[in-house]
């Protein structure tokens, strides 16, 4: 539990309305050249800075208000990204329940900058007053108690990890030569399919709805962990922004993964109605075992190595650019490789292949990506 001793005020923010919970005026910190790091803020020493920055704990002062104010105009800035700009002598009310849905950590890094010194910047945590409520005067003896800081996502992040690893070894004692056969790279490359598999002539047998749910297992975990990086996957945002509890987040975890397996299953029936339209019937079933290949490979090794970067690199910044092109790279791949391999089975018209693929691998993939990220 941390401690933290309060000044002795009535009230604070605009017209005195709010209790203070934690004063910032000791927290503050600089950024130092030569240690290239950021260090406290020491008042003889550091009278000239005009940037002061501060770790605000998000998760442990849920229903509290973040109170802001300098004597100059100044700037905002969250994550070393520009918020607002700050006008002399205003307060400005930031909610930590809305900041906590918007960036999903338990704690950001906030940075005011303007006039150089303590003096222009005050930093409070508050809590609003009720007219109900009886004035309430904190001194130097009156202590705040606050709990530990606590990581949601990481708990269940890892958690998940254990889950996806049950799951990969439940099907690798139970359900080995799929095991082997979903997870070959050489398999994956062969354009000489074995058509008589009862991997690819059945594709909705127990075996393969097994592997299906296991990859939407793997793509929901992703989901999250990209999610829990403050990128937001689900451009409606109603998913995974809720009362952020362990239960709640375990919930959603088991929603997305059924909303994809859902899509997976409804893109065989696609298969289906679009090549029975192109008198294609032949290649269908190869054509969707080898889309559960291949997603089964990339999206497993991302999995793999999001994880291994993410536990051992401190606070690892996600940036769009660096899964969309991944992500549209493997699709780009995949869709050649299925011009080959469909080539490689059924004589057909390059034009006329070119027409079935965009309808059912590029249009799919362009409407996913005008709601992602």
């Amino acid at each position: 539990m941390s401690v933290t001793a309060q000044p002795r005020v009535t009230g604070i923010g605009p017209s005195g309305r709010y209790y203070p919970i934690h004063d910032f005026r000791d927290d503050f910190l600089v950024y130092d050249e030569g240690a290239r790091a950021y260090i406290p803020y020491v008042t003889e020493q550091h009278t000239d800075e005009t940037a002061l920055s501060a770790y605000i704990d998000l998760e442990s002062n849920r229903h509290y208000s973040l109170l802001i104010s300098t004597r100059r105009d100044g700037y905002l800035f969250i994550n070393a990204a520009l918020k607002r700009k700050l006008r002399a002598n205003e307060w400005q009310v930031l909610n930590i329940d809305s900041l906590f849905r918007v960036y999903r950590q338990p704690e950001i890094f906030l940075t005011i900058y303007g006039a150089p010194g303590l003096t222009d910047k005050q930093l409070y945590i508050g809590y609003p007053k009720s007219a109900s409520q009886k004035q309430v005067v904190l001194s130097d003896d009156n202590l705040s108690i606050r709990p530990r800081p606590r990581t949601l996502y990481d708990n269940f992040l890892s958690l998940g990890l254990v889950f996806l690893l049950a799951t990969h070894a439940f099907l690798f004692t139970f359900y080995q030569r799929a095991f082997q056969r979903y997870y070959s790279l050489g398999d994956l490359l062969s354009l000489r399919a074995q058509e008589e598999s009862f991997l690819i002539n059945r594709p909705l047998s127990s075996t393969n709805l097994l592997f299906t749910l296991n990859l939407s297992f793997v793509i929901a975990y992703l989901i999250v962990f990209v999610q829990s990086r403050n990128l937001d996957v689900f451009d409606s945002r109603a998913l995974l922004l809720g009362n952020q509890q362990f239960g709640w987040l375990a919930g959603e975890y088991f929603l997305v993964s059924g909303l994809v397996f859902a899509s997976l299953i409804s893109k065989y029936f696609l298969l289906e109605v679009i090549g029975g339209l192109y008198k294609l019937q032949d290649i269908i079933y190869v054509h969707y075992f080898k889309v559960l290949q291949s997603s089964l490979l990339f999206f497993t090794t991302c999995a793999f190595v999001l994880t291994i970067v993410a536990y051992n690199v401190h606070m690892i910044t996600l940036e769009p650019n660096m899964l969309l092109l991944p992500l549209v790279g493997f699709y780009i791949a995949r869709l050649m490789l299925l011009y080959f391999a469909i080539r490689s089975l059924e004589p057909i018209k390059n034009l006329y292949l070119f027409s079935y693929l965009c309808i059912v691998e590029l249009i799919p993939l362009i409407i996913g990506l005008r709601f992602a990220l």
